[in-house]
């Protein structure tokens, strides 16, 4: 995370952002930063239950308040690093969905700021109540964890997806099918990415953005999809000339319509995303993980990355995770690249 991910220099700033729990890793990655020279480190401990009293306590006043210390911050900063280590996954389930939208979009400069303008990572620090997501013990899900990172040769890796970079910024037409799933968008003029550790440890996939106009059709979503430590299960997407005209889930339909009403860019595509660390193979509930499982397409609501040629800007960024290891397919200007979850071209 310092020396490869965030390429810290001495005489940097670095911000670090970590949950209570993460303080063993917080702890490592300061004395690295100390060894190598870096300037001033500011270090930001937090936990849910923080964030829970602030939503059910605070008034709108205090919630549309800017926090301008926080942006002053963030503006001196080179670097971020961030580090959750989550003691309860759905700690913020009791809290109003519109409240958080709205938080979200007052916030949005300091995010924007953080994304385009400082050297930054993002990971995850093992503990039950991600184990217990995952479905595992937290000895297997430490292993899980420290494996799809630390066994990775990310250089190798890059290597690999910029195959697959260089066909999508080929391509003019994606077409996506699966069960309850045929869409159909323009990636004309967009830029793919290939993200090899860079930014999210562990990592593993290609993106790029579409013509913000030009989803049609429908996709469905056999994972369930987190938001703010809520599920949403079975999730339906309709678009019509780039826009979702229709949301549906089992689980959570309505805070899903509220999320998606957080401004005008949250019903349009931010991003296109392929899964591609094939050592991922199973759902674990964290997008960090689940967004990289090999043979999966993500389409992020909201913001788009200008990286990508993204015009679309929302204080919303929600990944949600299609499988097409069974029966999926990829379609590139009408030809086949995706079968099954397999690349073939």
């Amino acid at each position: 995370m310092v020396n490869y991910s965030c390429k810290v220099k001495a005489g940097e700033n670095v911000a670090i952002f970590s949950d209570f729990m993460a303080r063993p890793l917080v702890l490592e990655i300061y004395k690295k930063l100390i060894a190598l020279g870096a300037g001033e480190v500011k270090l930001h401990f937090s936990d849910y239950e923080f964030a829970e009293v602030f939503y059910k306590g605070a008034s709108e006043k205090q919630i549309k308040s800017f926090p301008q210390v926080s942006y002053d911050e963030i503006k001196k900063m080179d670097c971020f690093i961030g580090i959750s280590s989550s003691v309860n996954t759905r700690g913020l389930t009791g809290v109003d969905a519109t409240k958080m939208a709205m938080r979200a979009k007052v916030t949005r400069p300091i995010s924007d700021w953080r994304v385009e303008k400082t050297k930054w990572v993002v990971t995850r620090f093992p503990t039950n109540a991600q184990a217990q997501e995952a479905d595992m013990s937290l000895t297997d899900y430490e292993n899980f964890v420290f494996g799809a990172i630390n066994k990775v040769d990310w250089k190798k890796k890059f290597k690999e997806q910029e195959k697959i970079r260089k066909l999508i910024d080929k391509a003019s037409e994606v077409r996506i099918l699966a069960k309850n799933t045929d869409l159909t968008m323009s990636i004309v003029g967009r830029t793919a990415e290939n993200c090899a550790g860079e930014h999210n440890m562990p990592d593993g996939e290609v993106f790029t953005s579409v013509v913000e106009n030009s989803a049609n059709g429908f996709i469905s979503y056999s994972f369930p999809a987190l938001y703010m430590g809520r599920e949403y299960h079975n999730i339906r997407l309709e678009f019509k000339k780039g826009k979702v005209v229709l949301a549906t889930a089992e689980k959570g339909e309505q805070d899903l319509n509220k999320i998606l009403d957080t401004d005008r860019g949250a019903r349009f595509i931010g991003e296109l995303g392929f899964g591609n660390n094939y050592a991922i193979k199973r759902f674990t509930k964290d997008i960090l993980f689940d967004e990289k499982i090999g043979g999966t397409v993500h389409i992020a609501l909201g913001k788009g990355y200008k990286e990508t040629g993204s015009k679309n800007a929302s204080a919303l960024h929600w990944d949600m995770i299609c499988d097409l290891r069974k029966k999926g397919r990829i379609l590139f200007d009408g030809k086949v690249v995706q079968k099954n979850g397999e690349w073939v071209f």
